[in-house]
């Protein structure tokens, strides 16, 4: 320590914004992962934010009085964080709270949050990219389809009280009524039109509760990995389930894939699409990578 007086001042400690919803489930371990940021001389700024679509808003009244920015939630609550921290321009620190937590999966980061948060201590970052459609922000996948359709019937409610069961009951109810829609793909190798249950688009790695988008596929790539699933009847889905947690669906015939940084998808009628776990537009939708975008603590 330097004595007064010699010309010569102490470094300023760092100082993190920590965002978190009191009333998530589990959002109490938030408080112990603060304890770990202080504890290594980190001074946190705890915030309340009840609503994740006031997580950017948050971001933004907050940035300049500090030099990075934590997240204590789930996937959606990242989604809509996005715009806000590339705005900010600061580093990202994840404290995985949600059901599926694919972004902490893809980017190795444990589930236990004082694990999560002794990371971030750490300093070390990674620069990833994030997807955009129609203007909305994900980090993980955006899919029209059996996703959409399962997010609108995954309720809050449900994921709060049954978590990764509420997606296996969810899911069940959207597979019965599941039906192919006709979908024209257009991407800079040509165009294409199907017939299909779903179309999705990744980012990242991981979707779903761990699936995986396809088996090479990066966050950091500067590229989005498209799948359109063209099979006829349900059941056939099911057979293919082992090979979607794998990322290797593209070697059914019925499972068409691409890797281009840009796609636009029509529909005969407009159809929801769902990013990260929410349903924030419709088609036509317009996807794009916005690649390096974010750098986020990581291992």
């Amino acid at each position: 320590m330097s004595p007064p007086g010699d010309g010569r001042s102490r470094p300023r400690p760092h100082r993190a914004l920590l965002l978190h919803n009191p009333s998530a489930r589990r959002g109490e371990r938030a408080l112990a992962a603060a304890k770990t940021l202080k504890a290594a001389g980190i001074e946190v700024r705890l915030v309340e934010c009840r609503d994740p679509h006031l997580v950017s808003a948050q971001i933004a009244w907050h940035a300049s009085d500090v030099d990075r920015i934590v997240l204590a939630g789930g996937d959606g609550t990242l989604s809509n964080a996005a715009a806000g921290i590339i705005k900010a321009g600061l580093p990202l620190g994840i404290l995985p709270l949600g059901t599926a937590n694919d972004l902490a999966r893809t980017l190795g980061i444990p589930d236990d949050l004082e694990a999560a948060a002794r990371l971030i201590v750490a300093g070390k970052t990674r620069r990833i990219d994030v997807g955009e459609v129609n203007g909305h922000l994900f980090f993980n996948v955006a899919s029209i389809g059996l996703s959409a359709d399962l997010a609108a019937c995954l309720s809050p409610e449900l994921k709060r009280r049954w978590g990764k069961l509420g997606y296996a009951l969810a899911a069940a109810k959207v597979l019965v009524a599941g039906r192919r829609f006709h979908a024209h793909i257009i991407g800079s190798a040509g165009d294409v039109r199907v017939k299909t249950m779903q179309v999705a688009v990744g980012n990242g790695r991981h979707y779903g509760g761990g699936s995986i988008i396809h088996e090479d596929a990066t966050i950091d790539d500067g590229l989005l990995d498209l799948y359109s699933l063209e099979s006829r009847r349900v059941w056939g889905l099911l057979l293919k389930l082992r090979a979607f947690r794998r990322g290797q669906h593209g070697a059914w015939n019925e499972v068409r894939t691409a890797k281009q940084p840009e796609f636009v998808i029509h529909t005969r009628r407009p159809r929801a699409v769902n990013a990260d776990g929410e349903l924030v537009t419709q088609t036509p939708a317009h996807f794009r990578v916005r690649a390096q975008a974010v750098d986020v603590f990581a291992p």
